[in-house]
C-alpha cells in the first residue's frame, strides 16, 4: 500500500532533515512542495530524493503566508498522485501510530483493512521551558521531554485520509479533511508538534511572518498575527506533562489555547 505525505515547506532547515528521516523510517513517501525557500531547505530535500522524497513541487512565494493557497495545492495533489492514503504533513510535526504498531505505515494499513477512510490525531506540543533551553541543531525529538496536550475540540486533526474520487478539501485551516462518506477510525494517532526550538526561534518565526489580509479578514491566524516578543511566555511547569518511557500519553487536562500566542 502506498502512503504519501504532502509536505509544504518554506525555510524549514531547522526541521526538515529530522522530519524526512522520520517519514523514511515510517515507510512513508513524500511529495514536497517548496514555497520559495531561501535557506538550505531545498538542499536538504534533494538529499532525500530516491529515499523517501519522490517529487519536489514549487509553489511561488508572494511575500505573504497564504494558507488557503497552500491547502488548495495539497488538495489538488491528493487528486493527482497515485497513492492509497495521504498525510497532510508540516515540517515541525512528527506523526506516529499507536504503540502496538511497528510504524505509521503498519498503523494506516490496519485502519484501511478495518474499513475506515480517515484518521484523527491527538496533538502533543513540545516546547522549551526557559530562555536557557535551545534545541536548534539538536535531535529535538529525542531531547525534548515535556509537552502539553492541545485539544480545543474533538476530531480537531483529521489529517490522514484514504484516496477518494469524491470532491475533497482540507478545511478549517487545514485541520480537517472533508469529503462525503468520511469514516474516522475510533482510535486517535499521535501528532508531536514542535512549534519552536528556542525563544529567539519563536520570535523570528512568528514576527517575520506576514499574513494574507484576505485570510485575516476571514478570522484566520488571529492569534499568530498578534504575536509579540513582549507577550511571549514559557509554560508554567505545572502546566506540562513528562514524556513517559512506556509510550503512554497523558490526555488529561487538555489545553484549548496555545500559551505563547
Amino acid at each position: 500500500m502506498r502512503i504519501v505525505a504532502l509536505l509544504t515547506v518554506r525555510n524549514e532547515e531547522l526541521y526538515l532533515q529530522r522530519c524526512l528521516q522520520h517519514l523514511q523510517q515510517q515507510n512513508i513517501e513524500v511529495c514536497l512542495i517548496d514555497n520559495g525557500s531561501t535557506d538550505k531547505t531545498l538542499e536538504i530535500a534533494e538529499r532525500f530524493l530516491g529515499r523517501c522524497v519522490f517529487r519536489i513541487e514549487h509553489l511561488s512565494f508572494n511575500g505573504l503566508f497564504e494558507w488557503e493557497r497552500i491547502m488548495s495545492q495539497k488538495s489538488k495533489l491528493a487528486q493527482q498522485i497515485d497513492a492509497d492514503w495521504f498525510i497532510h504533513q508540516d515540517a515541525d510535526e512528527i506523526r506516529e501510530a499507536p504503540a502496538r504498531f511497528r510504524n505509521l505505515h503498519e498503523g494506516i494499513t490496519h485502519v484501511d483493512q478495518a474499513g475506515y477512510n480517515a484518521i484523527n490525531l491527538d496533538e502533543f506540543d513540545f516546547v522549551p521551558m526557559s530562555e536557557q533551553e535551545n534545541y536548534e541543531g539538536t535531535d529535538y525529538v529525542l531531547e525534548m521531554k515535556q509537552y502539553y496536550y492541545f485539544c480545543p475540540r474533538k476530531l480537531h486533526h483529521i489529517k490522514i485520509w484514504k484516496r477518494t474520487e469524491m470532491d475533497m478539501k482540507l478545511a478549517e485551516g487545514g485541520h480537517r479533511v472533508e469529503f462525503d462518506g468520511l469514516r474516522v477510525y475510533p482510535e486517535n494517532f499521535i501528532l508531536r508538534h514542535y512549534p519552536f526550538l528556542s525563544k529567539q526561534h519563536a520570535i523570528k518565526k512568528y514576527l517575520e511572518r506576514k499574513f494574507d489580509p484576505i485570510e485575516l479578514a476571514k478570522g484566520m491566524h488571529v492569534k499568530r498575527a498578534r504575536f509579540s516578543e513582549e507577550n511571549f511566555q514559557f509554560p508554567d511547569s505545572e502546566f506540562v506533562k513528562q514524556l513517559s518511557k512506556d509510550g503512554k500519553w497523558d490526555t488529561s487536562s487538555p489545553s484549548q489555547t496555545h500559551f505563547f500566542c
